[in-house]
């Protein structure tokens, strides 16, 4: 016999090495089964603890929307909750005070114009709304605690935008594109210098719970329509023009929008506040009632001249041409 005939086959190397190598948990050790037996036990008991108190937790009539979705990577499911409560915890830090009566140089109106501009831009860059609403939190936080001239009040529009968008945009703008969008007013080292001075304010977190993203989330939990959202954001976009609302908790203002909205779409809808937006906002109809009266107000006065771009940009048939939508004279709550 051959040295190469005495060898053996690959398959029956590949069979021995495979059974000699194969012990099973009980061969190798009985008190490691008992152990691992054990272990499972104890994982079964825990998960199904876990499903018991998860269930308890949710209220009748309530929709697990993050079990239904804990199949998609995309909606990091199992952190939402948390996330979302991390959020409101973080809303005390950035409460922002009524700042106009120590701006000498400016007014509730200037304010106004500066938003519905940064409206403008966001849409005439293409931005995320996300990016709209970092950036109008990120000129009040700043104005709260920094007093300016009139004549900068642009540019601390622009340099909050451009913060934004590094922030929440995958391809930001360049310096040279705010500074176009200002007609050239200012200059590439003061846009850089409101920068710092504006991170500075904001101690560099940027990590600010907006009401935009608050009203995602409800709106995804309740299952609304998208013309129902699509009014919700109209009603929100045009929040952040009213200085009355300045103070008002960002979750707050997304609850009542959604809330208005809802009663503004459906009139005959006898529950426009579900269980399951109550349990996800932690906000009762009582709770929101006098935002949507403010905002009901907003809405039934309607935009100023100067003050379009907003009504405009929703009276689009992309957005359903909701601010077209009659305001009523009285709401169902």
């Amino acid at each position: 016999m051959s040295y190469c005939e005495a060898l053996p086959s690959s398959q029956e190397l590949k069979l021995t090495l495979d059974s000699s190598n194969y012990v099973t948990a009980s061969e190798a050790s009985p008190l490691l089964s008992s152990q691992i037996g054990n272990g499972v036990a104890v994982l079964e008991s825990v998960t199904e603890e876990t499903a018991a108190s998860i269930s308890a937790a949710f209220p009748e009539g309530v929709v697990d929307y993050d079990k239904e979705c804990e199949m998609d990577p995309f909606a990091v499911a199992l952190y939402a909750t948390d996330i979302f409560n991390y959020y409101k915890q973080r809303e005390s830090k950035f409460t922002i005070e009524k700042y106009i009566h120590k701006q000498p140089e400016m007014t509730e109106s200037m304010r106004s114009i500066l938003v519905d501009w940064m409206v403008e831009v966001q849409e005439s860059f293409e931005l995320n709304h996300e990016t709209l609403y970092l950036a109008v939190k990120l000129v009040d936080l700043f104005l709260s605690k920094q007093v300016i001239c009139r004549d900068q009040l642009q540019l601390v529009g622009s340099t909050a935008l451009f913060i934004a968008c590094k922030f929440d945009e995958r391809v930001p703008p360049y310096v040279d594109d705010f500074l176009y969008i200002c007609d050239d007013a200012y200059k590439r080292k003061e846009i850089i210098a409101y920068e710092i001075k504006m991170l500075k304010a904001v101690g560099f977190d940027l990590g600010i719970p907006l009401s935009y993203r608050y009203l995602r989330r409800y709106a995804r939990c309740a299952k609304v329509s998208m013309e129902e959202l699509t009014l919700s954001r109209y009603i929100l976009e045009m929040s952040l023009m009213e200085y009355e609302l300045l103070d008002a908790s960002d979750s707050a203002v997304a609850a009542a929008a959604l809330l208005l909205a809802r009663c503004m779409h459906n009139a005959s809808n006898s529950q426009p506040w579900t269980p399951t937006l109550q349990h996800y906002s932690g906000f009762a109809v009582e709770d929101l009632y006098h935002l949507v009266h403010v905002l009901h107000a907003m809405l039934a006065h309607g935009p100023r001249d100067h003050l379009k771009t907003v009504r405009n940009k929703y009276s689009h048939e992309v957005f359903y041409e909701v601010a077209k939508i009659p305001v009523p004279d009285t709401l169902n709550l």
